[in-house]
This record gives structure tokens, C-alpha cells and sequence, in this order.
């Protein structure tokens, strides 16, 4: 819900920040969605996590984040007046969900050692 409502809130009237970062927004749109697997994967049951499966379950919600980064760029360009979308921040978006897989694979599927 936080994503939607900034994806597509218009800022207007809002001030420009003070300091301008190349490229912010796609680093912005990145981070936003490799937190959203991360935390998508963090809120599943463990019961629904081990009827479907962990990298079954987790490639679910990347596949979702996706779609919903797509979704939102569309509309941004559909519904909106002064947001337009951008096929690069689609593309942020989905390496952002991507990186969170990696992130989440590397936290909570490496195998213990027999140390």
C-alpha cells in the first residue's frame, strides 16, 4: 500500500530537494522493491511455507513484485497527469526484486555446517 500511494500520489506541489543525486529515483525504486521480496518472504506463516515450499513460495512473490512494479508504471502513464511511467524504473524495480531474492537466498536457504 505504501509503494501504490507514492507511485502514484502526485507531488506537485512539493518542493525539490535541496541536493540533486543522479539517477535517485531508480535507486529509490530499487531499494523499495528488494525490501518488499524481503519482507514478503519474512511475512509468510512457516505452516504456508512448508506446504508450498521455501524457493517455490519465494520465487511467488518475486514473480508478484514484478507484476506490480509493471502494473504501477502502467498506471502511473494511464491514470495519473503528471506521474509518467518509465520502463526504466519497471527495469529498477524488477532487479530490485531480483537482488531481494538473492538477499533472501543467501540469509535463510544456506545449508547449516557439519562442523
Amino acid at each position: 500500500m505504501f509503494v501504490t500511494f507514492f507511485s502514484l500520489f502526485s507531488f506537485s506541489g512539493i518542493g525539490a530537494s535541496s541536493f540533486n543525486i543522479p539517477h535517485m529515483d531508480k535507486i529509490v525504486h530499487f531499494t523499495f522493491y528488494s525490501v518488499m521480496v524481503v519482507l514478503g518472504y519474512l511475512a509468510i506463516p512457516k505452516s504456508k511455507e512448508q506446504l508450498v515450499g521455501r524457493a517455490k513460495l519465494l520465487w511467488y512473490i518475486v514473480l508478484f513484485a514484478i507484476v506490480y512494479g509493471i502494473i504501477i508504471e502502467v498506471l502511473q502513464h494511464v491514470a495519473t497527469s503528471d506521474r509518467h511511467g518509465d520502463p526504466l524504473d519497471a527495469l529498477a524495480n524488477s532487479t530490485g526484486a531480483l537482488v531481494g531474492l538473492l538477499v533472501v537466498r543467501f540469509l535463510f536457504f544456506r545449508v547449516p555446517s557439519l562442523k
